[in-house]
């Protein structure tokens, strides 16, 4: 099996968001679920995505944490295809088929990979938000005006609000209390924001998913797509709409992360990718 190691969201090495890929021999069946993870958790990276082709423009992506199998990570999809494009498996902007637990998924391929979401949908459990900003630290000077909501497109996240790029930056998390109250309203983590209109992006972002071993990443695509529906919802955007956002600051590996809203109302997200390094798994 060979592996990339690669920086999605970002055309630099060093920032972005890393991740693991690993492309499975042709024909090749994916290695036992436990296999999968080990090698996650020796890569280190939040995720490390196992391709499997099954066409010439399809394809089935597994997904792993160290800790366990997820159904959908962005951040890795963008990494998957710049390295199918990379590697000539798929040309500059074909049309793929992405297999995965939260559904079949578009995804455009090239230099810049823009994938589909899976329907984005409110999920509909109540955040005791007295709790929420105090688990996550820093507490805003005022309470924001939009509301806290858990949102899915393939995952869900916790959209929580904050009024200020400073205040966003002076979260702190108590992840002993994070991961709890994730495990309780069975979601990945938190997705907090900072809208901001002068500076050329849609928001600054923090994500936070202690629950799956993961204290803060520095660019999350499901996050930041459900980020785009809670906006729409919140009516601050309407379809068609294209948004920047600007995650990993405060990790100092800034990455700048593209979504879509369609007139249809499906949601997609992409970003560059660039590879650092490949060889090949000797297990």
């Amino acid at each position: 099996m060979r592996y990339y190691i690669v920086d999605a969201f970002t055309s630099e090495a060093f920032g972005g968001n890393p991740a693991g890929v690993v492309l499975l021999g042709k024909d090749a069946e994916f290695p036992s679920d436990e296999l999968m993870r080990k090698v996650a958790a020796e890569f280190r990276y939040s995720e490390t995505a196992f391709v499997q082709q099954n066409g010439p423009a399809e394809f089935t992506v597994r997904y792993f944490t160290p800790a366990s199998e997820v159904d959908l990570c962005g951040h890795a999809t963008i990494a998957t295809f710049g390295v199918l494009f990379h590697e000539g498996i798929v040309g500059d902007g074909f049309s793929c088929l992405n297999h995965t637990l939260a559904g079949d998924l578009k995804v455009n391929a090239g230099s810049q990979v823009m994938m589909q979401m899976a329907t984005p949908r409110l999920v509909d459990k109540a955040v005791d938000t007295d709790r929420l900003y105090r688990i996550m630290g820093g507490a805003p000077a005022s309470r924001p005006a939009l509301g806290v909501e858990i949102i899915s497109t393939g995952l869900p996240d916790i959209i929580m609000p904050v009024n200020t790029v400073d205040e966003l930056n002076a979260l702190r998390p108590d992840m002993d209390a994070l991961a709890q109250l994730s495990r309780e309203l069975d979601v990945v983590g938190v997705h907090a924001v900072a809208l901001t209109a002068d500076d050329g992006f849609t928001g600054h972002v923090r994500n936070f998913g202690p629950l799956y071993g993961v204290p803060e990443e520095s660019a999350t695509g499901t996050a930041n797509a459900a980020l785009t529906h809670y906006l729409s919802r919140q009516g601050i955007i309407k379809s068609p709409s294209d948004c920047r956002f600007l995650q990993g600051e405060a990790m100092n590996r800034p990455s700048v992360v593209a979504t879509s809203l369609l007139d249809d109302g499906s949601i997609w997200v992409g970003g560059s990718s660039c590879i650092i390094a490949m060889g090949e798994l000797l297990v």
